[in-house]
This record gives structure tokens, sequence and C-alpha cells, in this order.
């Protein structure tokens, strides 16, 4: 999958109803409280971007699309046998 423009991303972000902190703790990036309180990540703000150099990896943004139900050719489903670990 190619790497997703800023506005990509936000797009995904918004489609999939989460905030920048929630797609951030989602994709395990870190997350701060803010001046004001909230929680927020400078991460994800940098990712979505124009201005800022860093972007998400395609395979990064796949992974993001499946989690959240809007990739275009695969969807995740719920393990049957949860009793069942992967190899140790």
């Amino acid at each position: 999958m190619p790497v997703p423009t800023g506005e990509q991303l936000k797009a995904a972000r918004t489609a999939a109803g989460l905030s920048q902190a929630q797609a951030a703790e989602l994709m395990g990036y870190p997350v701060q409280t803010g001046s004001r309180g909230g929680v927020q990540s400078r991460t994800w703000q940098a990712l979505e971007s124009m201005s800022d150099e860093r972007n998400m990896q395609g395979p990064v943004f796949a992974m993001f699309l499946l989690l959240t139900g809007q990739h275009p050719e695969f969807h995740l489903e719920r393990n049957q046998r949860p009793d069942r670990h992967m190899a140790q």
C-alpha cells in the first residue's frame, strides 16, 4: 500500500470516527496530556500535517485501515478459537 498523504490519513481517521489521540493509541503512537488538559498526540498531528516531513509508512497505513474496517481488499475477523494462541 502506498504512503498516504496527510489528507488521506486525516480522512481515514475521521471516517473511523476517531480523534487524533484515539487513532494514535490504536496504532501504538505516544499520547500526552496537552496544556489545556486534553489528551493529544504530537506524532499523529505531524503525520496529518502538510508541512511536516514525517509520514506514515504504507504497511502501517494498511494496518490502520484493517483495524478500522476501511481496507479496500481485506477485513479482520474475530478468532473463533480464542484458546489457540500463536506459537511462542
